[in-house]
């Protein structure tokens, strides 16, 4: 495969499925070598070999992020197989319904839940990140790219923990971005809203989907690809005057006032748009 990363050596976590095995796959058809960090082996071989059967180059590798040692071996692992890394996207998070069911309101979460939460969400990010920029830097620089969500920007009525290790993760990323932008380092957060994944498509549905689509600027929601393709960008070379940036990719979520999906349908009610 060719295209704008060729030549570039990428690792993406918690890809063996939904947002980050399609932005694997989008990685390695712009030309990118992969490796698939993810939790559960089968899930990264299985990602990898999709790939591969695609004609791209991949790898899959057991881990996880909130262990140091799992995050050093990982990164090691890359670099023996294919020489560096020149791109990283943090995109490894736990959210499973289990564990949302312990991540409510302040007063209401759980303990262990905000623990394991900020170990792999905020402390992920940060050890792969710390183990990938000394390999970076050794190749000159490269591209790091941080998955955040609206609730890291916006409070909400539930998933304390989670938009907590999320607002952790954009500045982060700033930091990154200030320590090593002299040494041809980049970093940048995406800050992603509703996605129709493998995740958001089974848990959203019905009247709680509707009041969340209405209140997007898009006509739908958004899909992996409008991620993935994001991530590309940031990956390479279009993006070299981008650093320290903090992009919203929501459909509009978080650019307007709370007021504009209920203002919107008064205006069709009584057929004025204006106050």
């Amino acid at each position: 495969m060719s295209g704008k990363l060729t030549g570039k050596i990428a690792i993406v976590t918690g890809a063996g499925q939904g947002l980050g095995r399609e932005t694997a796959r989008t990685l390695a058809r712009h030309g990118a070598r992969v490796a698939i960090a993810e939790l559960i082996l089968e899930r990264a071989e299985d990602a990898a070999r999709e790939i591969v059967d695609a004609g791209g180059e991949a790898i899959g590798i057991a881990c996880d992020v909130a262990e140091e040692a799992e995050v050093e071996a990982m990164v090691a692992r890359v670099v023996e197989a294919f020489g560096g890394v020149d791109i990283l996207h943090n995109n490894a998070a736990i959210l499973t319904p289990e564990h949302r069911a312990g991540d409510r309101d302040v007063c209401n979460v759980d303990l262990a839940t905000f623990q394991r939460t900020m170990a792999v969400n905020a402390g992920g990010a940060l050890l792969c990140s710390k183990h990938v920029i000394p390999h970076m830097l050794a190749r000159g620089g490269g591209s790091l790219i941080h998955s955040s969500s609206g609730f890291g920007a916006q409070g909400d009525l539930t998933l304390t923990a989670y938009g907590m290790s999320k607002a952790a993760i954009t500045l982060m990323s700033r930091s990154i971005a200030a320590q090593y932008g002299k040494q041809g380092v980049r970093s940048n957060t995406i800050q992603i809203g509703l996605v129709l994944g493998e995740n958001a498509q089974h848990s959203v549905q019905g009247e709680l989907r509707q009041i969340i689509l209405d209140a997007h600027l898009t006509p739908e929601l958004g899909h992996p690809r409008n991620i993935a393709d994001v991530v590309a960008f940031l990956a390479s070379d279009e993006s070299a005057f981008i650093t320290g940036a903090t992009i919203p990719v929501d459909g509009g979520f978080s650019s307007h006032v709370p007021t504009v999906a209920p203002i919107r349908e008064y205006f069709a009610r009584v057929g004025a748009n204006k106050f």
